[in-house]
């Protein structure tokens, strides 16, 4: 038996060595092209809602220097830019169902909600109510400024240009397959803290807004 030379034998090692290398990496890039992303990068940070989760109500009011991107809706209004065409997909399906939808408010500004506020409680007044007892009726319709969706730009009042009630019940069955929920459903404004508004809608996505109007709950309810 003949012994190999002590050059050539640490040679071959090294190019089995690499050539072992080589294969391990192929066998991972392989095993990762499978994966879920949550093995490849890092998972965000869980400690805050997707923008399109935010709740914002009574005790949860946005921050006094919130702004958003908007787009404008045909009819004037804005809306969270991002938002827009979804919107458009879902008042174009109400439309060939044989609605006439129209966005009647979207985003505001806060000035503009305390405006609304302001408003209200006036009329309350002029039905004869004392001051108290009708800032407290106006705050069963109207939030105050700082806690309304409108303010967060993913909320739209809609309402049917020839008066046509029966398109809310065609919101309410079809919204969610374009991400939209009614946010303040009937029975639920001890949880909502508002009356039944069937006209309101808020872009929650499509996933959130399907278990929503399958299992019958409120965004508030969802997001606990």
């Amino acid at each position: 038996m003949t012994r190999m030379p002590r050059r050539r034998l640490s040679a071959l090692l090294a190019l089995a060595l690499f050539i072992g290398a080589i294969a391990l990496v192929a066998h991972g890039i392989d095993s990762l092209a499978g994966a879920p992303a949550s093995a490849i990068a890092p998972q965000a940070a869980t400690g805050e809602q997707p923008w399109y989760l935010v709740l914002v109500n009574s005790t949860h009011p946005l921050p006094e220097d919130f702004s958003i991107q908007t787009a404008e809706m045909p009819g004037g209004e804005t809306v969270d830019a991002r938002i827009a065409d979804p919107l458009t997909q879902m008042l174009d399906a109400c439309t060939a169902a044989g609605y006439h939808p129209f966005v009647r408010s979207g985003f505001r500004t806060r000035e503009t909600q305390q405006a609304i506020l302001d408003n209200r409680i006036k009329e309350y007044e002029a039905e004869g109510l004392s001051p108290e007892r009708a800032r407290d009726a106006a705050l069963d319709w109207v939030a105050l400024p700082g806690t309304s969706e409108h303010e967060l730009g993913l909320a739209v009042d809609i309402n049917d240009e020839n008066g046509d009630t029966g398109m809310y019940d065609w919101l309410a069955e079809h919204a969610h397959e374009y991400g939209f929920i009614q946010r303040y459903p009937p029975e639920k404004s001890s949880i909502t803290g508002i009356s039944h508004e069937p006209w309101h809608y808020r872009y929650v996505g499509e996933e959130a807004a399907t278990a929503i109007y399958e299992e019958g709950i409120t965004l508030e309810e969802y997001l606990a």
